[in-house]
């Protein structure tokens, strides 16, 4: 079956990152853009129709279905690497970068899936990884985590208040002999538990998130791959990052104001060329338009923020 994927903010990222408005240009000088999260390769083409013939557009991704997508764009300017974004740097040089795009979160065709093991709504098998060639299924992990741990990440990624219950009911069932490895299984055993919720959401839809973001730790590979960014970005470079929930709008709402500020101490006998620079500036904060959201309801929590590298980790400012 084909699981089709429609990307939030599709035309506001992509002029982000390419520095563009809206009535501008394609920029004509060569540039090296980075995707961090290709998915189905809605942003990735849309980059690439806009970038000249001597610019580069790598992207990154650990879903292989991801990568099986990629790998039928035959664009000698586009590379796909199997990797987390978060180990960017590693790939890059440092201070090459124009553009990065990171488009957190989980896709359709990963929701739609049931095989996955990413939907409450389906049964499918009870896994949870975007990169199922390694690391623990959510299925092995909850066989085996003790119920201190199972609370802490429901509580911590879902924001969950019922968590001790549901971390307590999972382990009883374990007890018991019956394992659980099955999506509506869990759906199920949360749905016990958890008597009140807001209107319109399913009672498992914090315990499945908070599962997904722990087994494929998503907030440690954001917090990791903003880092690896900031890195490959040379000065002038934009940064672009699409969000879905409080936690990650959180850890990048602070990383790019923390790199836009700079706290001197008052007194400080400093003229004004003295005072220390800051590494980046505050483009903008953009969230789809109601046209949007009502065409695609799954982009109504979405939020991107945009900043721009204006000083070199290497030494010196931008010229």
């Amino acid at each position: 079956m084909t699981y089709t994927h429609r990307p939030v903010l599709l035309a506001e990222a992509v002029t982000s990152v390419l520095g563009q408005s809206e009535n501008k240009t394609p920029n004509q000088q060569p540039a090296m853009i980075v995707d961090g999260t290709f998915g189905r390769g809605g942003h990735s083409r849309m980059i690439l129709s806009q970038l000249n013939q001597q610019s580069k557009l790598i992207a990154f991704d650990k879903d292989l279905q991801a990568i099986a997508e990629a790998n039928t764009i035959q664009d000698p300017r586009f590379q796909i690497i199997h990797e987390s974004f978060a180990l960017m740097a590693e790939h890059i040089s440092p201070e090459t970068v124009d553009g990065v795009l990171l488009d957190l979160g989980i896709s359709s065709p990963q929701i739609d899936d049931p095989d996955r093991g990413f939907s409450f709504r389906q049964d499918g098998p009870l896994d949870m990884r975007m990169d199922t060639t390694r690391g623990q299924s959510a299925a092995e992990w909850l066989a085996t985590a003790e119920q201190k741990e199972i609370a802490r990440v429901i509580k911590d990624y879902g924001e969950e208040r019922f968590a001790l219950q549901i971390a307590k009911a999972i382990v009883t069932r374990r007890e018991q002999g019956e394992s659980l490895t099955r999506t509506r299984e869990l759906a199920a055993l949360v749905a016990s538990v958890v008597r009140t919720r807001e209107a319109g959401q399913d009672p498992a839809t914090r315990t499945f998130q908070a599962i997904r973001i722990y087994i494929n730790q998503e907030l440690a590979d954001l917090e990791g791959g903003l880092s690896a960014a900031l890195t490959c970005l040379k000065p002038g470079g934009l940064l672009a990052v699409i969000s879905f929930h409080s936690l990650e709008d959180r850890i990048v709402k602070q990383f790019m104001q923390g790199l836009s500020h700079i706290s001197v101490p008052r007194g400080l006998p400093l003229t004004e060329d003295q005072m220390p620079k800051p590494v980046a500036e505050l483009i903008s904060r953009i969230k789809p338009s109601a046209e949007e959201v009502k065409e695609n309801p799954r982009s109504r929590s979405a939020i991107l923020r945009v900043m721009r590298k204006v000083k070199s980790q290497l030494g010196g400012d931008q010229s």
